[in-house]
């Protein structure tokens, strides 16, 4: 009846004489349409159960020759709403994937660039909460030059760059697995952090609700009607966000030892690792907060970053050496050892404008966050290139020095 009618004419002919709708007849119109909604019958139209397969073969996926994520029978790419209307439902579902991905990565880290797992903290009792980092077999022991990764904040674990990437894009552009292979084919040792892995979750047990009364009589009347209207307002409010979800169990956060933050890992696995290693050089490369984790460990280390670390490969850093108080010293030393390849619609390697007095920062040729690392991934390897021969060159006369500036790559697609 009401449905041809423009919007604003509920609210607008109120205000004029001549029609004989009324704002308040409105108004009672709805409430009373709102009062035969049968709230609890609706709410029996149940999400599906949060039972999601645990394989990527149970999920009917399978990464194809190109290392895209594709559905086996109809090769298309995930689809992350694959129920109408049930966003909560469908981002669990994603969640699930991304866990599997998870343990996809960490096999490949062990099958396909042969690393090794090694657990943290390393005088980890066998029942306490426990982390782990991935090593390559000549990780401590290569003389020459050690490669460390350092993804950013979130649900990455090692081996990530951005889950969104992996599962959406291509394992390339999403995990790390690039920059492994490619250092070890030129010569590096590598350590691949896992500054996101900083507490166990246990299961809380079930909470036993107090027995209601029989029948509430030791309640006034006036006191139920005002809980029965308190609790139809819940129910409509729960309804309207989604429809009757599972309840999610509760779990207890109990921290790991010396890694309950990425910063505390990164400074963990450089006083047990790194520092430790035969490399005399030191090459990183910092995604997001990474950067940040990274300059914490720089104020917190600086001598020994400076004595051993060449280049720092910063990919979209959030770093900020204002708030983080680092010193004048460690300002000079990053804008000499330092690249941040920030996310801008300039090509790669374009010189990229700063407020910050800190290190260099140039275009990633994309104005994707996540997309950063892998854009900037063939100049990285030539700004560490150039950083190791500049190295060399201090040890030893050379007839030129190339310099970064000079040799920064031109924009490249792939």
């Amino acid at each position: 009846m009401y449905k041809n009618l423009p919007s604003t004419f509920f609210l607008s002919s109120w205000r004029h004489p001549g029609v004989n709708w009324t704002f308040s007849f409105v108004c009672s119109l709805y409430l009373d349409l709102l009062s035969r909604i049968d709230l609890d019958e609706l709410m029996k139209k149940d999400e599906p159960p949060l039972d999601f397969p645990k394989t990527l073969e149970e999920f009917e996926y399978a990464f194809n020759d190109q290392g895209q994520l594709r559905h086996i029978k109809t090769g298309e790419p995930f689809v992350f709403n694959y129920r109408e209307d049930l966003h909560r439902w469908n981002q669990k579902r994603y969640e699930a994937l991304g866990e599997i991905i998870t343990q996809h990565v960490y096999e490949l880290l062990e099958t396909k660039c042969n690393m090794s797992k090694e657990i943290l903290p390393i005088d980890a009792s066998k029942d306490e909460p426990k982390s782990f980092i991935y090593l390559s077999a000549d990780a401590l022991t290569n003389p020459s030059k050690l490669l460390v990764l350092i993804q950013g904040n979130g649900v990455v674990r090692a081996g990530q760059w951005a889950r969104r990437l992996i599962i959406n894009e291509d394992m390339d552009s999403g995990s790390q697995i690039p920059f492994i292979t490619r250092a070890m084919e030129e010569g590096y040792g590598v350590i691949v952090m896992n500054p996101n892995e900083n507490y166990l979750e246990v299961e809380k047990p079930a909470k036993s609700s107090p027995e209601p009364s029989p029948d509430g009589s030791d309640e006034p009347a006036e006191k139920r009607e005002r809980k029965d209207d308190k609790e139809m307002r819940k129910k409509r409010d729960f309804y309207e966000k989604y429809r009757n979800p599972q309840k999610e169990r509760e779990v207890e956060q109990i921290p790991i030892r010396e890694n309950s933050s990425p910063e505390e890992h990164t400074i963990y696995v450089w006083d047990k690792f790194v520092s430790k290693s035969a490399a005399k050089n030191v090459l990183i490369v910092a995604h997001s907060y990474g950067g940040l984790s990274f300059v914490e460990l720089m104020i917190q280390r600086e001598a020994e970053v400076k004595s051993r670390v060449r280049a720092v490969a910063m990919t979209d850093s959030v770093h900020n050496v204002w708030h983080q108080e680092a010193g004048k010293s460690i300002l000079e030393w990053m804008q000499e050892h330092c690249c941040n390849w920030v996310s801008s619609s300039e090509p790669l390697d374009t010189p990229v404008e700063t407020m910050l007095p800190d290190c260099p920062r140039v275009s990633a040729g994309t104005e994707r966050h996540e997309l950063t690392s892998w854009r900037s991934f063939h100049s990285i390897f030539k700004f560490f290139a150039n950083a190791l021969e500049a190295q060399d060159c201090e040890a030893k006369p050379c007839t030129s020095v190339t310099t970064r500036s000079s040799n920064r790559a031109k924009h490249e697609e792939f």
